[in-house]
């Protein structure tokens, strides 16, 4: 798989790092270089120089909403099963929120970031399994090489937790994440048909009104040499599916047939991975998207994800009905709880699907 190789003068300092947010960086300094710690070496031309959001290529799966509540769902399902198989990323439209919250998230999330740094600092977070954590690069404490980003994640649900500021900011994500949610699980419903199961299987081996859900707003600061650095690095996600929208400003990449695809979105529509937790349940048969983000050196690009996975106590495993070892199609990934699945994965580097290849059988 195409990547990215740390730079010897990226791992030159020693001792821990001396990090700040992104934002204060690019403001504060009049930054007209990367530092020698956010330096990548690239694998090609893939960084945007502008603000602009070209067409995403044809091809890419996209998925009507309301026809998977209609007399057309079967042909829904089928959309949905040859994006998970082909793609393992497709979009979703006519979901049926409404623009107004979905603008209100964004210019939230703008609001946040805006927040005076001593602000945002009360919500830094320690562990991996703090509610609200918020914070620059993915894990500093263990990366060589930072990333051009700043985020704040907060556990959602099966509790709901927000930060208390800017106004009004909890009251319109926790109306989003609860619509996001009912989104969710309709196509997830149309996933497991579309894997051969009762329409409710996944729904049930994810105990999904327990289900783990984390909203992550992303900042991304115009970067003075975007082909030296990266947003997020080629990762896979540890849950089972992941709603994003983003303001307009393209970034997301995803791996498909070796080639890096850089993905937009129309207005009010939303772009969706599939998980680690997917191509376990699955045996396999959908494997997880892996995707990067990259920067450019105009525009900020906020992008705003809401994950769901298995509740925390799941022990996850490939749904028994997709197991049959008598004909050669035994199970491919050891049994796991999701909650030490996603420790494992948060507490380490991001490094393609490495996390999930530790429990491949």
């Amino acid at each position: 798989m195409a990547g990215r190789r740390v730079t010897a003068s990226s791992v030159a300092h020693q001792g821990p790092p001396q990090v700040v947010s992104m934002k204060k960086l690019t403001e504060s300094s009049g930054l007209t270089f990367v530092p020698p710690t956010h330096i990548f070496t690239t694998d090609g031309s893939v960084s945007t120089t502008d603000g602009s959001v070209p067409e995403s290529p044809s091809g890419i799966p996209v998925i009507n909403f309301s026809s998977l509540t209609s007399s057309q769902r079967s042909v829904e399902v089928e959309k949905l099963a040859q994006a998970c198989r082909d793609w393992g990323f497709f979009l979703v439209v006519n979901h049926g929120i409404e623009e107004n919250i979905v603008d209100g998230m964004l210019d939230g999330v703008r609001q946040f970031f805006n927040l005076a740094e001593e602000e945002k600092q009360q919500f830094e977070g320690k562990h991996v399994l703090d509610p609200i954590r918020c914070g620059t690069s993915f894990n500093v404490s263990v990366e060589k090489c930072f990333f051009w980003r700043d985020y704040l994640k907060v556990f959602v649900h099966p509790h709901f937790h927000f930060p208390h500021i800017p106004s009004g900011f909890s009251d319109i994500s926790q109306q989003y994440c609860n619509r996001v949610r009912e989104v969710a699980r309709v196509v997830l419903t149309g996933i497991s048909e579309s894997l051969g199961l009762e329409p409710n299987c996944l729904e049930e081996a994810l105990d999904y009104d327990a289900a783990f859900q984390i909203f992550i707003a992303n900042l991304y600061p115009p970067c003075p040499q975007p082909e030296l650095a990266l947003g997020m690095p080629p990762h896979s996600d540890h849950g089972c599916l992941t709603f994003l929208i983003q303001n307009g400003i393209q970034g997301l990449q995803v791996l498909h047939n070796g080639n890096w695809v850089t993905v937009s979105a129309p207005q009010n529509a939303f772009l969706v991975n599939t998980g680690d937790q997917l191509e376990i349940m699955s045996n396999g048969r959908y494997k997880s998207n892996v995707h990067r983000v990259v920067v450019n050196s105009k525009a900020t690009r906020i992008s705003i994800a809401v994950a769901h996975g298995p509740s925390l106590e799941t022990v996850v495993q490939p749904a028994a009905e997709l197991v049959d070892a008598e004909n050669g199609n035994p199970a491919g990934y050891k049994p796991m709880q999701y909650k030490e699945y996603l420790q494992l994965q948060q507490s380490n580097q991001l490094d393609g699907k490495s996390c999930l290849d530790r429990i491949r059988v």
